[in-house]
């Protein structure tokens, strides 16, 4: 597999891909997938719980927006790897949080969501003809591949995991 081409992911996700140098996208995601796993187990529901600022998503919400976005860009891969020709919805992140309620989740619920969404992505890329990898559509109005969405999983990650060292202390 080669890197994608700035044409196989939206320019929104120009800086999620920018974070995965690796040219194996799937030594990358499921290395990924165990380190998660591990930052998950570290975690409390008082650490869970935490917020850095006044408005700011919890722990939980970052770690559920995680796994919806993983089951978002999962799904946009599958469909155009299927050759769906009908352009993919975009979604509202911010509104998907609001509506989850992840703070009401058990913190070991959401490992297992993470570690089960995840898992399903490497099963189904493992699995992909290298024609697949290379398919095309619309996803949020931007042209996107399966290559490039593949790409825009592991950085959307590493983005998020970074805010969570960052911000969150963990």
């Amino acid at each position: 597999m080669t890197r994608p081409a700035e044409s196989d992911y939206s320019p929104a996700h120009a800086s999620y891909v920018a974070l995965v140098p690796e040219d194996d996208i799937m030594s990358a995601m499921e290395q990924q997938s165990s380190a998660m796993q591990k930052v998950l187990a570290s975690l409390d529901e008082a650490k869970a719980a935490y917020r850095y600022a006044e408005g700011k998503w919890s722990v939980k919400e970052v770690i559920g927006h995680m796994v919806d976005a993983e089951r978002i860009m999962g799904y946009r891969a599958l469909a155009v790897a299927r050759g769906e020709a009908q352009p993919l919805p975009g979604f509202d992140e911010k509104a998907y949080v609001e509506h989850a309620s992840f703070d009401d989740w058990k913190l070991g619920d959401l490992a297992e969501e993470y570690a089960l969404a995840r898992r399903a992505n490497i099963v189904f890329f493992k699995n992909l003809r290298a024609e697949a990898w290379e398919r095309r559509g619309i996803a949020n109005n931007a042209p996107v591949s399966v290559n490039g969405l593949a790409y825009v999983i592991v950085g959307h990650e590493r983005h998020h995991l970074q805010v969570l060292r960052e911000r969150y202390g963990i």
